[in-house]
């Protein structure tokens, strides 16, 4: 069960980064802030849990909408 909770972060974590870099490209303001709290939801979750995810420092500071 874990290795599947732990490839469901991974898989979640990249769309989030897939949607949020279309929001930017589409200049989807309220988009990007929604999936840059996506991103830092997901980080925190795997966090929680133990789950280690390459990630930038600056994922980490948003909130979730």
């Amino acid at each position: 069960m874990t290795a599947m909770f732990d490839q469901e972060l991974r898989e979640q974590l990249a769309r989030a980064r897939r949607d949020l870099a279309a929001a930017r490209a589409e200049g989807d303001a309220d988009g990007v802030q929604a999936y840059e709290g996506r991103i830092a939801g997901l980080l925190r979750l795997a966090a929680q849990h133990g789950i280690d995810l390459p990630h930038s420092a600056d994922e980490e500071e948003h909130d979730e909408p």
